[in-house]
């Protein structure tokens, strides 16, 4: 049986044919000299890493060196690994003549049967529609030919606004006991750190799993008490209660811990044995069998330079503030409290994602190169294959639409709508003009006034673009947010 070399985000039992195969494990060094990584998320990876060696135990060879090929120098006997998640690291192995590449795993859809979809398919590669096929090709939610419930999608059921209380009345989700393995890992990377090797963000307890064992308890638990309230509530948005009823699984499945499969399962059984909401159960498949295997193929399928797109022309390189994630430079409640949130925990869900930080870079023009940057090291579950679609095509638009109808971007009403944000923040969602102007609402209509040529003429965007146009103050507007530029608002 040949030996089994898992990559860091391999490290599942389903990445193995067999429970007896032999496996290498590696960890290099020089990984975390390349990239300014978070702590937390630095450490995560570590852990996650050698609790794996310890599981296997005489069952694996495991390196600590400077690279990979200085690792590999010491394991004469061929070697086979699963399709990695990067384009480096299938160049890599390319290079390496004792290596067989197999299949990729870990997604549910594989790249072949995506590609046969997405070849016989004119003009763009809409989500949507992927996610109907990966339904029916899978047999997920279905009733015979039709997707139980009678629609494909519950989404608009799922946009509630947070509740008043300030709080979700869900149980938390169950959190990891670090034990030696982690202080182990804490240890090395306050050495490396005196070293030289530099982490943003600050170090915390380990808040998300290490091992399979952790992943599925999460996943159980999340099954039994938050699935239900996750559907109504995940764009939801609160200052005091950063998790909602988010299933936190997301690094377990990049990390390759958590099979996407057995979570979609265990979703459909809820709802067909045990009564969960059709609605929140829905939007949990999308996320797992669509989004997330959607952003993983188009990052295979299209071309390489598609991590370059920038037709926005944004220029501005991102500021101090922001890559050291200095939360109290930030006035805006929204923006402090999001980045605060990435500071200290390396995770927001995906709404503060979407509509907080990156809406905001997106206002300002920052580069989208730098942004997939930052998310892939900044967060717990960021990856290259992850934040190329995720940053360059639906957050930052900066392909014109290969992804997504038009921009994500907005003012500060919907902020409003979706968070207590705006409550008690020096900023008026209301205004865009003035000491208390938001700086989203202003920086929206300065966006698109400054991009009118270049977005395309839709009619998602028509009413919009009428609006910009009656605007009497339009030029006091774009004169005060070219004045605020990158300043921490």
């Amino acid at each position: 049986m040949s030996r089994r070399w898992l990559f860091a985000d391999q490290l599942g039992p389903h990445f193995l044919d067999d429970r007896r195969q032999p496996v290498l494990l590696i960890e290099s060094k020089a990984v975390f000299r390349r990239r300014v990584y978070h702590r937390q998320k630095a450490h995560l990876v570590l852990s996650a890493l050698r609790h794996r060696a310890a599981e296997l135990g005489d069952q694996a060879i495991f390196l600590r060196a400077e690279t990979y090929r200085q690792a590999l120098k010491k394991v004469r006997e061929p070697l086979e690994v699963c399709h990695p998640t990067s384009r480096r690291a299938r160049a890599f192995l390319r290079d390496l003549d004792r290596v067989t590449v197999l299949p990729a795993r870990g997604f549910v859809t594989s790249l072949e049967d995506f590609a046969d979809w997405a070849d016989g398919r004119r003009g763009a590669l809409r989500m949507e529609a992927f996610y109907r096929f990966a339904r029916e090709h899978h047999g997920v939610l279905m009733q015979g030919r039709d997707p139980v419930g009678g629609r494909w999608s519950f989404d608009t059921e799922n946009r509630e606004p947070p509740p008043k209380t300030g709080k979700l009345d869900v149980p938390a989700p169950p959190m990891p006991k670090e034990d030696d393995i982690d202080a182990e890992v804490r240890a090395d990377l306050d050495r490396w750190e005196r070293e030289g090797i530099r982490f943003a963000g600050r170090d915390g307890p380990r808040r998300f799993p290490a091992t399979a064992k952790e992943a599925k308890a999460r996943l159980r638990h999340f099954l039994r008490h938050r699935l239900a309230a996750f559907g109504p509530y995940e764009d939801a948005m609160l200052t005091g209660d950063p998790w909602l009823a988010h299933s936190m699984l997301s690094a377990a499945f990049n990390l390759g811990l958590l099979d996407p499969a057995e979570a979609i399962r265990g979703a459909e059984q809820a709802y067909r044995q045990e009564g969960a909401p059709l609605a929140s159960v829905e939007g949990f498949v999308r996320q797992v069998l669509g989004w997330r295997d959607y952003i993983w193929h188009t990052y295979w399928y299209f071309e390489p330079s598609w991590r370059g797109s920038n037709e926005l022309a944004a220029r501005r390189s991102l500021p101090d503030w922001w890559n050291d994630l200095d939360a109290d430079a930030v006035d805006a409640h929204c923006l402090s409290d999001v980045l605060a949130g990435v500071r200290d925990r390396a995770w927001v869900h995906h709404i503060p994602r979407l509509m907080v930080l990156g809406n905001y870079a997106l206002q300002r023009g920052w580069r989208p190169a730098e942004l997939v940057e930052w998310f892939h090291t900044r967060f717990v579950d960021g990856y290259e294959w992850v934040m190329t679609g995720n940053v360059v095509s639906m957050s930052q638009y900066a392909d014109l639409g290969r992804m997504t109808t038009k921009p994500y971007v907005s003012g500060g009403a919907y902020l409003n709508r979706m968070s207590d944000y705006c409550g008690g923040c020096r900023y008026d969602p209301r205004k865009r003009l003035g000491e208390k102007a938001c700086p989203f609402t202003a920086g929206y209509w300065a966006f698109l006034s400054a991009n009118r040529p270049r977005i395309p003429a839709n009619a998602r965007m028509a009413r919009t673009m009428k609006q910009l146009e009656r605007l009497s103050d339009l030029d006091a507007v774009v004169a005060q947010e070219k004045r605020r530029g990158s300043d921490p608002p």
